[in-house]
Parts: structure tokens; C-alpha cells; sequence
């Protein structure tokens, strides 16, 4: 698969807001997304095309996913962040900037659902913010999530 994003582009390591923080989601940080995911699967299921996490989806199924996200990352194909608290030490949720057809990157985020309202318009402005200021992409287009879509499709355009 190619590169989502030129050789010579510096990935952002990550994004400092007040109210969170983002960096690349590795394997490492398996057991804590797995309790966020967990703590938010029928509203994930819900809004995902793909019914992810599929009901009875196991730690060791995240942390292979996890795996397979942090191996995209470092070769450039797609970028998947984790989203904790400002403190560092709970997993509030994620970002995931993929190849698009209809776009520079497709771009779908969520957050855990005691975390959810107000942090999850918080999140989308500031990541919109973010890809328009630190990215390449002319044109993002926004997974409807069903819970979160300000502005369905693509925006930034």
C-alpha cells in the first residue's frame, strides 16, 4: 500500500489540547483502549460500517489491532492516534487518519461514553484545526459516526 502522506512530510507525534492529548496508538497501550472500547462498544458498533468491536471481542483481538495500527503508522500507510487525559494515564478515546477515495484522508474519531458530549465537539474542532494547520491534506473527509457529525462528508474542501 502507499504512503498516505509524502517521505519528506514530518508526521506530528501528537496534539496537546487543554482538555486531551493525542500520540500514536501502539500496542503498548492495549489493556487501557481495550477498557475504553469496552466501556463504549454498542455506540462504537453502532456507528461503525464494519460492526467494530464485534460482540465478544477479546483483549487479545484489540492488541491485534493495536499492533497492526502502530505498524501502519510507521510505514506511512495510516495514522491512529490515542486520545488521553491531560494527566496522560486514561485512554479517552481515538483518532484514525486513513486513505480516502473521496478525499486527502478519510479521518474517523471517537470518545469514550463517560467522556462523551461536550469533549467530542471539543475533540472534532480541534483535530479539524489540526489537520488544516500540521497536515498536507487539502480535502478530509469525515466518517459519520452517528454520534458526532457537525457537518456529514467531506468538509475542508
Amino acid at each position: 500500500m502507499a504512503a498516505l502522506v509524502p517521505d519528506d512530510f514530518a508526521v506530528p507525534a501528537g496534539l496537546r489540547h487543554p482538555e486531551f492529548r493525542l500520540r500514536m496508538l501502539a500496542a503498548t497501550d492495549a489493556a487501557a483502549d481495550y477498557e475504553a472500547v469496552m466501556e463504549s462498544q454498542a455506540r462504537l458498533r453502532a456507528g461503525s460500517p464494519h460492526g467494530w468491536p464485534r460482540p465478544g471481542f477479546t483483549l487479545a483481538e484489540n492488541l491485534a489491532d493495536l499492533r497492526r495500527h502502530e505498524a501502519e503508522f510507521h510505514e506511512r500507510i495510516a495514522f491512529a492516534y490515542t486520545m488521553l487525559n491531560p494527566a496522560g494515564d486514561r485512554v479517552l478515546g481515538c483518532v484514525y487518519i486513513n486513505p480516502s477515495e473521496r478525499a486527502g484522508a478519510d479521518v474517523y474519531m471517537w470518545v469514550r461514553d463517560s467522556c462523551h458530549g461536550p469533549l467530542t465537539g471539543t475533540l472534532f474542532h480541534a483535530v479539524d484545526e489540526w489537520l488544516a494547520t500540521s497536515w498536507p491534506f487539502e480535502q478530509i473527509n469525515y466518517i459519520r459516526t452517528g454520534y458526532y457529525d457537525p457537518e456529514p462528508g467531506i468538509t475542508r474542501i
